[in-house]
């Protein structure tokens, strides 16, 4: 079978040739799909080249080469390329960790039973049962949809295949088809709502289907805190090689010192610091997956850190974009209050529950034929297809917004149990009614609202109405009620950030129906501006409304969206809506999360061209004169339609700029695209990390290409999980996954970095005033082993009790003063001012440590003064921790006994061992060294030996003493 799709389902789609029951001939993608970084095979290579890419890696690999060089390094052929091994295994394992995490996320979508075979392949038809994710392109012949997955939206969507297939009904009459059709696609990630079961050929599978075509491959972001240390130590090491420069240019030997030079002091790049910073960032990761705080019970879903690499840009977000659908909210619609013939709303339990209403029907109150006909019109005026399963009624709607409305006449009696294609059935209070129904004025964005003219059971001819507020009361009759009670009913409904309809009515004759029905054929039957012909022949009869009330529902949003969103503003996070929906709704969201307030003030951006836009953004921009470019009470709201002109390379600027003066944004009708555009514009033109959060699979594209993409674990599938950073099940908690894991992880991350830097400088620094009294011959004053285990074993302890357990505030501290996510926002513990401080500060203790014991000391000033070193870099840690743990203990003080049992070790296994003869003797000094700990200036009584005699020379030092006697005249030669 051959085919090729005509819709707009997937983009240019190449005709496709399927051969039914013929495996052999099928030559496309399985339907495995896999959103993991590695494989088994690309794992070397593919990490290999990722490693090498970071500067400090490949800095330090053409040390490791340069010291295989004969006759060059003064510290050995292997004190870089093993510390360097040990890094890479370390990060190697580290990603084979989190990768793995990955491949299980995969495994769990891949092994979903959703089709009636287990096979996954091209050549057979499948029956896909009700309710199951596709996880294929299909064709088929009629069904019904969910698309939130794909879209982000709950309504209900049609797919008509051909009438040439409909008949088709098992796979023996399928098998037979054949020939070149043109076919719509049921899109892999829909679900069937209201079908049974679809006979379908599968056409597209795994990364062939548009759901992974949009996925993009795992993104390798990059980490702005590791960005600013790599310049930072590039221009510190450039200022010594100055210092180098200077001092050698007139040097003969200037070659062969530069390469000495560059391998001793390669170590002021500590790189300790890499693999220091990826068993940090790992750790701080599984705190992320501990947090008691961010699991969901109802779900059985934790919070994952699907990556430990962007853990400090968690603590500087700056801009949040969010989804709103399934995101914000549950994705589910109550219907919370109503204002019928005037009365006051009265309910205000979560679930509607008016007993008044039933009470005055009962009654026979004025308001009972108001009631009853408000009730009838919610339980008939809809598309809601109702479903039984045994005695339960399932309603399925097109739109949540009218699930809800049927539901809550439900509620009160008024029961929607059948439909059938020319009538609405209904049990009202008991008694069934039969509603024909003879026209459906369809919904549309443009026309606010929605009608059906049925014919009532009595036999007469009603218009039942449903829409915005404004649209319905320009239509009423002058002769309608309720109008001001049902407006300031209205008015308290928005303050609490309801979606409200109004519901009215009009009775007709039966000449003017004929009359009007002729003009709706005629409109349904041309070619040209159908559209805008039935919408002009639905004006003619929607006029002269009674109005019989409003209804208000709850777009119910998660559990402490409002708290959340308020605590992200204290923290001067701007915050940013994109969603699908229309602009009512997303505003009436906007409302409800408190992003926006009753007193701020709207700009509406809704225009039809791409001049309109340039001058009306314009407009705007102008209208702010001097506040333009600062933080205005101000929310901007513009929709899908318009933001493509608005993204246009010649508005973008104006756009940004009215937007960023805006204390909030909404985008609404956004697709997909769009999405991604916009937080693509702030990344690249704002000097701010961007977090962007969503549910589905319509927000993959901004989550991968924000700095930080958050995934929430909702009803709307795993796409938007598996190709996130972060992945958490509610809205609220990002409050804690920023305010707290952010801030911290960004804290202990520069603290460690700065730590790592001051205490190298200090160790190298020393041996540049050392050269300066060796005539930079490259002479080392340390043991070439103490120098490579320095940062390994003797200060490896320090660096990791200032990234994993250090707090500079309590978690609670953090909750309550969000303003304290300022200080890691604005970078304030890590940027140049600061790093140069640490080396300034690491600067003046090398010259106290070094030049001080040369003055004192006689002899063993290196072993002194890194005895010295250790024990001062060890304090610094001290007094760099604020929050002092048992392993912090350990950390500082273990460190330096440490230093003193190695040394002890050391200098005394010569020659059980052939290691380090020019320390034999040392350990006398080491037990008469004393304990010194807290001084810098006590030097130790040292009453050790001063040799320096050549070992194992030619002759013997036995034979060079009985060779001499100076009493004796020395022979003179004539």
């Amino acid at each position: 079978m051959s085919g090729a799709t005509s819709s707009a389902d997937l983009d240019e789609a190449p005709a496709r040739t399927i051969y039914l029951n013929q495996p052999q001939q099928s030559k496309f993608r399985d339907n495995w799909v896999s959103t993991a970084k590695y494989s088994v095979v690309t794992f070397l290579p593919r990490f290999l080249y990722e490693q090498i890419r970071k500067a400090a890696n490949a800095f330090f690999l053409f040390i490791a080469l340069l010291q295989q060089i004969p006759d060059v390094s003064p510290t050995g052929r292997y004190t870089t390329l093993v510390p360097l091994l040990f890094i890479l295994t370390v990060a190697g394992i580290k990603e084979i960790i989190e990768d793995y995490k990955r491949h299980k996320a995969d495994s769990a979508v891949n092994k979903k039973k959703t089709i009636g075979k287990t096979e996954q392949s091209l050549t057979q038809i499948f029956k896909v049962q009700i309710v199951n994710t596709i996880l294929e392109h299909l064709i088929w012949t009629m069904c019904y949809i969910e698309t939130a997955n794909l879209d982000g939206e709950t309504n209900l969507k049609i797919r008509q295949g051909l009438s040439q297939t409909a008949s088709l009904q098992s796979r023996e009459e399928l098998m037979k088809v054949s020939g070149r059709i043109e076919y719509q696609i049921l899109l892999r990630g829909a679900q069937l709502r209201n079908t049974q079961w679809v006979l379908g050929i599968v056409v597209y599978t795994g990364h062939d289907t548009k759901l992974m075509q949009n996925c993009n491959s795992h993104s390798n972001k990059k980490n702005h805190v590791e960005r600013a240390w790599n310049c930072l130590a590039s221009a510190f090491c450039l200022l010594m090689s100055f210092v180098f420069w200077s001092t050698e240019m007139l040097s003969v030997n200037f070659g062969y010192n530069l390469l000495t030079f560059i391998i001793l002091y390669n170590n002021l790049i500590p790189i300790s610091l890499l693999v220091t910073l990826e068993v940090v960032k790992f750790t701080q990761a599984l705190f992320i997956n501990w947090d008691i705080d961010m699991y969901y019970p109802e779900t059985d879903t934790p919070a994952m850190a699907r990556t430990s690499n962007l853990n400090e840009e968690l603590g500087q977000v700056k801009y949040l974009f969010s989804d709103k659908t399934g995101t914000l909210t549950c994705n589910i619609m109550n219907f919370k209050k109503c204002s019928i013939a005037g009365l006051p709303p009265t309910s205000e339990s979560c679930e509607f529950d008016d007993p008044r209403l039933l009470q005055n029907i009962e009654n026979d109150h004025p308001t009972a034929v108001h009631i009853q006909e408000f009730l009838t019109l919610l339980a008939v005026c809809h598309t809601v297809v109702p479903e039984r399963q045994g005695n339960k009624i399932i309603y399925q709607a097109s739109s949540p917004d009218e699930g809800a409305l049927v539901k809550g006449a439900k509620k009160l009696g008024y029961v929607f149990t059948g439909r059938t294609p020319h009538s609405v059935i209904i049990d009202a209070l008991g008694k069934e009614k039969t509603f024909e129904i003879l026209n459906v004025l369809e919904f549309s964005s443009n026309r606010k609202r929605m009608s059906v003219i049925v014919r009532t059971p009595a036999g007469q001819l009603r218009l039942y109405c449903k829409g915005a507020d404004n649209v319905i009361f320009e239509r009423l009759s002058k002769d309608s009620q309720y109008m001001e009670q049902t407006l300031c009913h209205l008015e308290y409904f928005a303050t609490e950030g309801l979606r409200t309809l109004c519901i009215a009515y009009a009775d007709l004759s039966e000449n003017f129906y004929r009359e009007w029905l002729n003009v709706y054929n005629e409109s349904s039957t041309v070619l040209k501006d159908r559209t805008q012909k039935l919408e002009e022949c639905y004006e003619i009869i929607e006029k002269d409304l009674l109005l019989l009330g409003a209804t208000a529902i709850e777009d119910r949003l998660q559990a402490g969206v409002p708290e959340t969103i308020a605590t992200l503003m204290k923290a001067e996070i701007k915050i940013w809506i994109l969603t699908g929906d229309k602009q009512e709704t997303a505003l009436n969201i906007g409302y409800s999360c408190r992003l926006i307030s009753q007193s701020m003030s709207l700009i509406l951006v809704n225009e039809d061209s791409l001049d309109a836009t340039r001058a009306s953004l314009t407009q705007h921009c102008t209208s702010l004169g001097e506040s333009l470019g600062k933080e205005n009470d101000i929310a901007l709201i513009i929709d899908g339609h318009t933001l493509k002109y608005a993204l246009s390379f010649e508005v973008r600027q104006s756009f940004l700029d009215l937007a960023l003066s805006c204390k909030a944004v909404i985008c609404c009708r956004v697709s997909p695209l769009q999405k991604s555009e916009i937080v693509d514009m702030v990344k690249k033109h704002v000097n701010a990390i961007t977090l962007a959060i969503g549910d589905g699979a319509n927000d993959v594209g901004m989550i991968q290409t924000a700095h930080v993409g958050v995934g929430i674990s909702g009803n709307e599938g795993m796409q938007a999980t598996n190709c996130s950073d972060y992945a958490i099940a509610q809205f609220s908690y990002l409050e804690k996954l920023l305010l707290v894991h952010g801030a911290w992880s960004y804290n202990r991350v520069t603290k460690c970095i700065l730590y790592c830097f001051y205490k190298n400088v200090v160790l190298y620094i020393i041996e540049l005033w050392f050269a300066f009294i060796n005539g930079f011959s490259g002479q080392i004053l340390f043991e070439r082993w103490c120098i490579g285990l320095y940062n390994v074993i003797f200060t490896a302890l320090p660096p990791f009790t200032l990234g994993i357990f250090e707090r500079s505030c309590t978690q609670d501290s953090m909750l309550r003063f969000p303003q304290l996510y300022k200080i890691t926002q604005n970078a304030d513990g890590f940027n140049t001012r600061v790093f140069w401080g640490h080396c300034i500060n690491a600067l003046i203790h090398s010259i106290i440590l070094f030049w001080f014991p040369l003055k004192v000391l006689e002899h063993g000033k290196g072993f002194i003064i890194s005895y010295y070193v250790v024990v001062t870099v060890c304090l610094k840690a001290g007094l760099e921790t604020t929050a002092w743990t048992r392993f912090s203990h350990l950390a500082v003080w273990g460190s330096m006994l440490l230093w003193l049992v190695f040394f002890g070790v050391y200098s005394a296994i010569w020659p059980t061992f052939p290691i380090a003869p020019d320390m034999l003797g040392q350990a006398g000094m080491v037990l008469r060294c004393g304990y010194f700990w807290f001084g810098l200036f006590l030097v130790p009584t040292a009453y050790g030996y001063a040799f320096s005699q050549e070992e194992h020379g030619v002759v013997s030092q036995s034979q060079v003493v009985r060779s001499y006697d100076t009493t004796k005249r020395r022979a003179e030669i004539e």
